[in-house]
């Protein structure tokens, strides 16, 4: 793709990314998010949270299987996208469910799993976060900032236990989110394997054709 055509895609992302906040404010501005508005807003941030790593995560298949090489230009920010989602997922839930009170919080974490899951998930994307820009990766280098990255893989296996564990009753749509996570991981190991398998049979050059 042109530099202008990379451009106007991460724009494309950068809006599209922010209209399920923006339709958030304004259904909560306007009273429309149901019975239980706080419930609504939690498990929506939640959602668009596990939506954007999990989009995040589908980036390298796509870019190798199609051959669009362009992909790598979002995927660093439909991954900030995710964090952001994901903070402002337990920030809700921080303020409009606990109060803002530390110890009840930490108290509700202790009686319910699928809060240490998920907070464990989001702590596992702080470092993600703050190692996404260009002079981070020059800092660390390109095979470490990648080897830190894979910590995505955790958060978002993290995230989908989380949620599956939250719903409690209709599980189908973590379902969904666990078959594709699923997908995308075992594309990696896949690809992983036949790597490895390259490395350790290199193709020999067949002399019988060689132009010398």
């Amino acid at each position: 793709m042109k530099e202008n055509d990379i451009r106007f895609a991460k724009l494309l992302i950068l809006v599209n990314g922010a209209v399920p906040l923006a339709l958030l404010a304004w259904d909560a501005g306007h009273h429309r998010l149901g019975a239980n508005p706080q419930n609504f807003a939690i498990l929506t941030t939640g959602m668009m949270a596990l939506t954007f790593l999990t989009l995040t995560m589908a980036v390298t298949p796509l870019r190798k299987i199609t051959g669009w090489n362009w992909l790598a230009n979002a995927r660093r920010m439909l991954g900030l996208y995710a964090f952001f989602y994901a903070s402002t997922h337990f920030l809700l839930f921080f303020a409009l469910d606990r109060g803002f009170s530390v110890p009840g919080t930490l108290t509700e974490m202790v009686k319910r799993k699928y809060l240490i899951i998920g907070s464990t998930a989001l702590i596992l994307m702080i470092p993600l976060g703050v190692t996404s820009t260009n002079a981070m990766i020059k800092r660390l280098g390109g095979k470490r900032w990648r080897a830190l990255h894979r910590l995505a893989y955790v958060a978002a296996i993290g995230g989908v236990i989380h949620y599956y564990l939250q719903v409690k009753a209709d599980v189908r749509l973590p379902l969904v989110f666990a078959g594709v996570l699923a997908v995308l991981l075992g594309y990696r190991v896949v690809d992983f394997l036949r790597q490895s398998k390259v490395l350790r049979n290199p193709t020999r050059p067949d002399i019988s054709q060689s132009n010398l």
